[in-house]
């Protein structure tokens, strides 16, 4: 059955009365080549485990029960567990789980399927098509709770994308692009129009994959304090650096004057022209003068 076609899809649609939710962000995707790229580009080993968030209608899913040695997939909408249920009942490598992904603790559940094919497991990969609306919880969620994944490979907004993968000195380079940058490489895998999905968004779409890093590109004294100063820096992005990180952990103007000129960044630069580094400097600068 090929999953992907427009008409299997109207005819799923009208053999479960199935009606697409707005509100979850439901647009699934009917281009094949797409589908491959995803699949190809995620690296999926037969040892391996993947968790897809938000499987719709088993479209990806089926394509990586092919290739791993076993599928989670995540699936928040209950009206779509008796369709995944037929759709992939071919599959004895798949098991659906009907939870919300922001309320799933993903360790645990790679720690109950630590052996795939009677092999301990090999790597983690986590794939999906993530509903626009919270894309950037879902990332942060994963990164932050330091789940044991080797890659994430996910289909979302250009916008946000494009945010991810921003370097110092673009305007489109912000906060997001740090911490995603801290924790993970990027790449950029597939650009997707939106003429590709059913029903058609109003904006195109990007697929990333984020590589967990094994080691931080930077070395920090204090992780709390690096990203109140990232926030800080971009929360008003007008403001200089000195202007926007007065007042973290309690530090007054002359003293932020102190941590810039400690560190040799000109206190009227801006966030979005200050590196990971740079702001791995400065957050150490600050830890300094608050326990000095």
């Amino acid at each position: 059955m090929k999953l992907y076609a427009p008409s299997t899809i109207r005819e799923i649609k009208d053999k479960y009365d199935f009606r697409l939710s707005k509100s979850l962000g439901q647009n699934f995707l009917t281009d094949k080549n797409i589908i491959d790229k995803i699949i190809e580009e995620s690296f999926i080993g037969e040892n391996d485990l993947v968790i897809e968030i938000g499987p719709g209608i088993g479209v990806l899913t089926s394509e990586a029960a092919e290739h791993a040695g076993k599928v989670i997939a995540v699936e928040i909408d209950r009206n779509l567990i008796p369709i995944l249920q037929d759709t992939l009942k071919e599959y004895d490598n798949v098991e659906v789980i009907n939870k919300d992904i922001l309320k799933t603790d993903l360790n645990e559940v790679i720690e109950q399927n630590s052996v795939v094919n009677g092999q301990p497991l090999n790597s983690v990969r986590i794939i999906g098509n993530l509903p626009y609306y919270i894309t950037t919880p879902i990332i942060m969620k994963i990164l932050e709770d330091g789940v044991k994944a080797d890659s994430i490979t996910i289909m979302m907004q250009k916008e946000v994308a494009d945010r991810i993968k921003a370097e110092p000195g673009k305007k489109v380079y912000g906060a997001l692009s740090v911490a995603v940058q801290y924790y993970c490489t990027v790449a950029h895998v597939a650009s997707v129009p939106k003429e590709v999905f059913i029903p058609q968004p109003k904006v195109d779409s990007t697929v990333i994959r984020l590589d967990i890093r094994k080691e931080k590109p930077v070395e920090l004294k204090d992780v709390k304090i690096f990203f109140q100063c990232v926030k800080a820096g971009f929360g008003q992005r007008r403001k200089t650096m000195s202007n926007s990180i007065t007042g973290v952990c309690g530090l007054s103007k002359e003293q932020v004057g102190k941590v810039m000129e400690s560190i040799g960044i000109d206190s009227g630069r801006r966030a979005e022209t200050m590196s990971i580094e740079e702001f791995a400097q400065l957050s150490n600068s600050v830890y300094d003068m608050i326990r000095g």
